[in-house]
Formats: structure tokens, C-alpha cells, sequence
């Protein structure tokens, strides 16, 4: 008999979070997030989603052991100001057993039916800066700290159970090697000239946060006409500033602004923190920390995590300028490997960004729909 019971206390939180690693124990791909972080993720007085969003998580029990999480997650803003009548879940863990997939799942639609949502949607997280979809494609490939890793009969349950592909994003790796800088260093003269654009170079962290509320409002602009999008808070703003500041690297980090000082557009890359949190195993102590800092500043490998430009600037090779400082930095630090974080299959002007570095496809995810009748 399966048994659903919902997690309220810290303590029953962490089970829930340790039930991943224990899933995942002896699998090389799969990254740990540290337990304190999802803790916090999961804190309705410390993290500001739940300003506009509700949440319940659950978990299921089988012969007195647990064999399975979900969270169930309504976004109200995205609700109200998109009408989307939509139900969500995210953090999706489970044993190979379709029953007991079923079973978490109907707590997802009992949260819906209850509100009056017509459709359900997942995995996904609060808000679009936090980890999406399924895993479809690639999993003998090593995962990042910012997606979710999962087994193939993941897909299998959820397409046994009526569930249908809503939206589609794609992974690519490719080796700096494949970055010539006559790609782009013809363009970024002309453009600098024609736009009078020029890049922000930082040294501290505090330089980057001084207009790091900027960048959010250009992220904002950026990105509002994708499928799903829900506009950062001011508190978002600031709880992804403490979350994030620690793990950037100010070189990685690149402002443009044009004549008067107005940002136009941004790139945020960060370090591969992938093999730290292996070693870290969910913990910052006694040496987790340690694993992190030392990849902070020496990992080959790093992430392309958001690019916006201002849509008057799109198409127009303002990305240009950004890669050409990549390229500086990347050949001092000595980078081996370039990594792209999901995105959507439908933003074609991203993905014709790195054409000409002959990425490699290395993953696919989805997130699945459901109607409810």
C-alpha cells in the first residue's frame, strides 16, 4: 500500500531531500544540491516566491520506507496577469514503480481541482530562474547545478499516465577550441561605433551588485514574450542576489551599456561547479565550502547561464561584444569547456548565437501537460 503524507517540518523537508540522494546514490551524472539551500528554497518566510505562489510537498511511503517526492505548486501571478489556469509541479523523485507516481501526481491534481485549474504542468520550479523539465535525452551525461537529473523511466511514467510534451529545451557543450575570434572581432568595432557601446569590466563582486537590479529589469524585458514567463520581484531580486553572489566569478559577468550610461544588455557565465558539489555531497562543512571556492576560481569548465539584450538591440550583434571579452578571459583562465543551459527550443535567436562554435546537442528536456477534466 502507497501512503502520501505532506512534508511540513524542517525535518521532514530534509527526508524528502535525502531521498534524492539516496535514488541517485551510485550515479556519476547525477548532481547533489546542497541541503541547506533547499531548505531554504522550500522556506515560505525566507524565499520570496511564495509572495506569489503556494506550495505543498509531499511525500509517498511504501512498506514503512519512502519511495518517492513531489511538490505541488500554483505561481498566482502567472495565474492572474497570464490567465493560465495552471497547476505545476517540480522536484518530481520516484522509484520505478508507475503506482506510486500516480500517487503523488493525484495530490498535484487535487491541488488544482481545488483551485480551479484547468491543466497541470511539469516539473518546473516556482519561476523561471529555477531549474525546468525532464530529462529526455542525455543521461549519461554529467548534470549541472542548475538542472534536475533524472532516470528514463521518469518519461515513461509520466506518458503512461495521459501526460503530453508542452514545452521543449535543448543542451549543447562545445570546447573553447571551437571559438575563433574572427567570428566576431570584424563586427565589434563597427558596432561599438555605430551603437557607442562599450563593456563593463569588473574586478569585485560589489561592482556587479552595484547595478545588478538593473540587469534584472533588463532580464525582465529580455525575456517577456516567451512561453511562461514571470517577471522578477523586487524580492526575488534580492534573495537571488545572496543566493548567487557567492558562486560568482566577477570576470564572468558582463554589462553593456551604451552613450548615457543605460544597460542594453548582460551575460552571466558561471564556473562548473558540478564536480565540487559531488565531492561536497550535499554539505558546506567542514570542507564543502572548500570543494566550491577552489572551483569557483580554477574550474576549465563554465556555464552560460542568461544573455538579454534589449529588444531594440537584438539582432543587431551586440552579442558580438560580449564574446569577445568571453574569449579574453576564457584563454587567460585557460577553459577547456563551454556549457549551454537549457533553453527554450522555440528562442531560435539564442540558438543562433553559437552557430558558428558547432556546439554538440548533448541534451534534451521537456516539461509534460496534463488537462484536467
Amino acid at each position: 500500500m502507497i501512503t502520501i503524507k505532506e512534508a511540513k517540518t524542517k525535518q521532514e523537508l530534509t527526508e524528502s531531500i535525502q531521498f534524492s540522494f539516496d535514488l541517485y546514490k551510485n550515479n556519476p551524472n547525477w548532481i547533489p544540491p546542497i541541503i541547506a539551500d533547499e531548505l531554504e528554497t522550500f522556506d515560505k518566510e525566507i524565499n520570496p516566491a511564495f509572495e506569489n505562489a503556494e506550495a505543498y510537498f509531499y511525500t509517498a511511503h511504501k512498506n514503512g520506507k519512502m519511495v518517492g517526492r513531489i511538490t505541488a505548486i500554483i505561481n498566482w501571478q502567472e495565474v492572474n496577469q497570464q490567465g493560465k489556469k495552471k497547476v505545476r509541479f517540480g522536484w518530481f523523485d520516484v522509484i520505478d514503480d508507475i503506482e506510486v507516481s500516480k500517487a503523488l501526481l493525484e495530490k498535484v491534481y487535487e491541488l488544482g481541482r481545488q483551485h480551479q485549474m484547468d491543466h497541470v504542468e511539469g516539473p518546473m520550479g516556482f519561476s523561471n530562474l529555477d531549474k525546468v523539465g525532464l530529462l529526455t535525452r542525455g543521461f549519461d551525461e554529467m548534470g549541472t547545478m542548475i538542472t534536475w537529473y533524472n532516470y528514463e523511466y521518469y518519461v515513461h511514467h509520466l506518458e503512461q499516465l495521459g501526460f503530453v510534451v508542452e514545452k521543449q529545451f535543448i543542451e549543447s557543450v562545445f570546447p573553447f577550441s571551437n571559438v575563433k575570434p574572427e567570428f566576431f572581432l570584424k563586427a565589434t568595432k563597427i558596432i561599438k561605433q555605430r551603437f557607442g557601446l562599450r563593456v563593463l569590466d569588473f574586478k569585485t563582486t560589489d561592482q556587479i551588485m552595484s547595478r545588478v537590479d538593473e540587469m534584472f529589469d533588463l532580464f525582465n524585458t529580455s525575456y517577456e514574450k516567451l512561453a511562461s514567463f514571470v517577471a522578477v520581484s523586487d524580492r526575488q531580486k534580492e534573495y537571488f542576489k545572496k543566493k548567487y553572489a557567492p558562486l560568482i566569478n566577477p570576470e564572468y559577468i558582463k554589462y553593456i551599456v551604451d552613450k548615457n550610461d543605460k544597460m542594453v544588455a548582460f551575460s552571466i557565465v558561471m564556473p562548473s561547479l558540478s564536480k565540487a558539489l559531488k565531492k561536497a555531497n550535499g554539505k558546506l562543512f567542514p570542507f564543502g565550502f572548500l570543494h566550491l571556492l577552489w572551483a569557483k576560481k580554477h574550474s576549465k569548465s563554465v556555464l552560460f547561464y542568461l544573455i538579454g539584450v534589449q529588444p531594440e538591440y537584438q539582432n543587431k550583434g551586440v552579442t558580438a561584444l560580449i564574446f569577445e571579452e568571453y574569449y579574453k578571459v576564457f584563454k587567460k583562465n585557460k577553459i577547456e569547456t563551454c556549457i549551454r543551459t537549457p533553453e527554450l527550443l522555440e528562442n531560435n535567436s539564442i540558438h543562433l548565437l553559437w552557430k558558428n562554435f558547432e556546439p554538440r546537442l548533448h541534451c534534451d528536456r521537456k516539461t509534460f501537460r496534463k488537462d484536467l477534466n
